[in-house]
This record gives C-alpha cells, structure tokens and sequence, in this order.
C-alpha cells in the first residue's frame, strides 16, 4: 500500500528555523510535501492553492501578522487546516491564549529535534500537543478571556481589517488592499466596534493591542 502524502505549510521569517522544522517534518512523515514561507500573506496563498493541507507550522512574529491575528485568521477562513505555534515565546499565558483562540498545539522553538517529531505526530493523529510542564487549566484573568471570546466572533474579512486598522491605515487604504469599496470597510469597522464593545477604532486597535502584545516574540 502506498503512504499517504502529508502536506504541511511552514511559515516563519527565518530560514534557520524553517529548516530545522522541515528536517523535523521530514524524518517524521514520508512522503511529505513541505512549502516555506517566511511572509503570512504567502501561507494564505498556498492554503488556496494546494487546497488539501495536513497542517500549518505559524510563527506568531513573521511580515504580514502581529500576536494572535494571523491565527486568529486562520481559522475563521480555514477551520479544517490544524494551525500549530512554532514560538520563541513559551510563556504559559500566551500558550493558553493560543489554544483558546483555535491553535492545535504548540511548540517552543527550543525544544529538542525529537521532541518536535513527537509533537508534529500528536497533532497529525488528531491530538493536541502543547509543552508538558505548562499548567493549561490555570485561568487566564476575566478581562483578557472576555476580550479573546469577543475576538473569536470576527470573521475571516473583520479580522484582516483589523489587523489593518492596527498598522494605521486608512479606510480608502484598507479598500485597495481588500479590492472592496470604502463603504464595504464601513460597515466592517462598525461590526468590529459592536462586536468588541468599544467605541471607536482607536479602541478596537487598543483591544487587539493587549491580546497581541504577549505574543510578539517570534
């Protein structure tokens, strides 16, 4: 009988990392097809075009991406793909967070060759793989778990606005980007702010802000 093909995209800045992750990939799952990518918009291009994807490796620190949005993305547009955090950041709190915003697992860019293998084998069956040592029924406080439950509602196009209000671009700016008209980024703010529970897009921004901060360190 003839192995099966496991597809999976690894997105991350760093070819060094990269490398490493698709040697971890490699020894684990053959035949595999690995595609690199090291800028976010390019993760999503391969996800249209190779259509049937086994799983994504996501650096939450890469161009196109800040903190959780790019997850956050992910799996409003593409909920089937298993999305697993490859970070240099492992502080239990951002773990927790990625998990709660749809993650499959994650997996500290420090961890040793074998440990990755194993953990890529988790997900793969189904499983979820997160450090062992981290506590993942610890709360997160009210505050920030409220904020991620009002995030997880935006959709796929909300949550790419978002991610633009947050760099500062216009509405007319975030139109050309999106090929939408300027009234179609209206009533997509005005969604946002109701959904958030602010006011105004500079409190939106501040909202995204806090999630996103703790998990910048790519």
């Amino acid at each position: 009988m003839t192995a099966s093909l496991t597809r999976i995209i690894i997105a991350d800045d760093h070819p060094l990392v990269r490398g490493a992750l698709r040697q971890a990939v490699e020894t684990r799952f053959k035949p595999a097809e690995v595609v690199e990518v090291g800028v976010f918009e390019e993760a999503v291009a391969a996800i249209d075009r190779l259509q049937e994807i086994d799983l994504l490796l996501l650096d939450l620190a890469m161009p196109g991406v800040e903190g959780f949005s790019g997850l956050m993305y992910l799996r409003a547009q593409h909920p089937s793909v298993p999305v697993v955090i490859v970070s240099a950041n492992d502080d239990p709190g951002v773990i927790r967070r990625a998990l709660g915003f749809g993650a499959s697992g994650f997996i500290p860019k420090t961890v040793a060759m074998d440990t990755m293998t194993e953990a890529l084998g988790v997900v793969l069956n189904g499983g979820v793989w997160t450090p062992p040592d981290v506590d993942l029924l610890q709360p997160v406080d009210q505050e920030t778990g409220e904020l991620v439950k009002k995030l997880a509602t935006l959709t796929p196009q909300q949550v790419r606005v978002l991610m633009m209000l947050s760099q500062g671009l216009l509405n007319k700016q975030i139109a050309f980007e999106l090929s939408v008209s300027e009234a179609t980024v209206k009533a997509h703010v005005s969604a946002i702010l109701q959904k958030l529970g602010v006011d105004s897009r500079t409190q939106a921004v501040i909202a995204a802000a806090k999630i996103a901060a703790a998990g910048t360190t790519g």
